[in-house]
């Protein structure tokens, strides 16, 4: 009797069995659900589907999903062996500016350091004054004397305004619409924006030149001279990747030469910068080919030779 009513407690229920199945059927419904949401849907607590950025996802994500697990790095340092060596960079690189356009300084240093992780380093730009291309170019710095990016390589080309012509932006509101009439020399404005142009572009082949003597890397930086003002920045990264930005003119007062004048100028560094890479598809490939051709050609046709001084 002992025997048969242990057998009996053992046994499941029909009942029992059941539950079993409905709990095994929506597990398997719960996991096909979730395969099938892109990382960036989500449902709304009334059913309604909407789109949702990545970056709104990893908010949303619980403090312990968004921590870094342990490295082999850290684990090798209490154990007293040496760590091993660096194969990726602890930067942002991976956002994708495609999926998610962020503004020009937070979204170019992280690409910049991607592209500086190559062997081979090729940096074209075409700019107002470089003033971004300077700052965002502390990353890789900062990585190549850290030791976790060794390129052999940099050839920088620079495209700016040439000092010879009358500049669309910036200018004073109240200089003359008539191009011709304009005395550059005499123009505080453009004497202001010129000290820029010339003082980013020093700083900016000075510190990478320096690369030679303390890294022994192959350092090229050239400037050429454009006809023309333009209207947006670009930077093209090893020939892969086209990162551009509009220069949004807005009106302000600036202090020229102690005096306040009302300018239409720029602020390029908030500008959201779009990214356009050779692996996105047929659409993003070519952005990057036709951009390249754009560069080149002017590189070596109606551009001249700049000197900053």
């Amino acid at each position: 009797m002992e025997r048969a009513r242990t057998a009996a407690r053992r046994a499941p229920s029909t009942d029992d069995a059941e539950r079993v199945l409905a709990s095994d059927r929506d597990s398997v419904t719960a996991t096909s659900l979730v395969e099938s949401i892109e990382p960036d849907d989500t449902f709304l607590p009334s059913g309604s589907h909407q789109r949702r950025s990545t970056f709104e996802l990893l908010n949303d994500l619980p403090a312990s999903a968004t921590l870094p697990a342990e490295d082999d790095s850290a684990a090798a340092a209490r154990r007293g062996a040496p760590p091993p060596p660096v194969t990726s960079l602890a930067t942002p690189s991976s956002l994708r500016l495609a999926d998610e356009p962020l503004p020009t300084m937070v979204g170019l240093p992280p690409r910049l350091a991607q592209a500086f992780s190559a062997p081979e380093v090729r940096v074209d730009a075409a700019c107002l004054t470089a003033e971004t291309l300077m700052l965002a170019l502390a990353e890789p710095l900062r990585l190549i004397h850290e030791g976790r990016i060794h390129p052999r390589s940099i050839d920088v080309r620079i495209l700016l305004p040439s000092r010879d012509i009358n500049l669309a932006f910036p200018i004073s509101v109240t200089s003359p619409r008539d191009t011709s009439v304009r005395i550059l020399d005499g123009d505080p404005v453009h004497q202001r924006w010129l000290e820029l142009r010339n003082v980013q572009g020093q700083v900016l082949r000075h510190n990478l030149l320096a690369l030679r003597s303390t890294h022994g890397i192959d350092v090229r930086v050239t400037f050429r001279a454009l006809p023309f003002t333009p209207s947006m920045k670009l930077y093209l990264l090893n020939g892969t990747e086209a990162l551009m930005a509009y220069y949004m003119i807005t009106r302000r007062a600036e202090e020229v030469e102690g005096q306040t004048l009302e300018t239409y100028d720029t602020l390029g560094a908030a500008s959201l910068l779009f990214s356009y890479e050779r692996g996105g598809g047929m659409r993003d490939a070519a952005f990057v080919d036709q951009s390249q051709m754009w560069f080149d050609a002017l590189w070596a046709t109606i551009t001249t030779d700049l000197t900053l001084s």
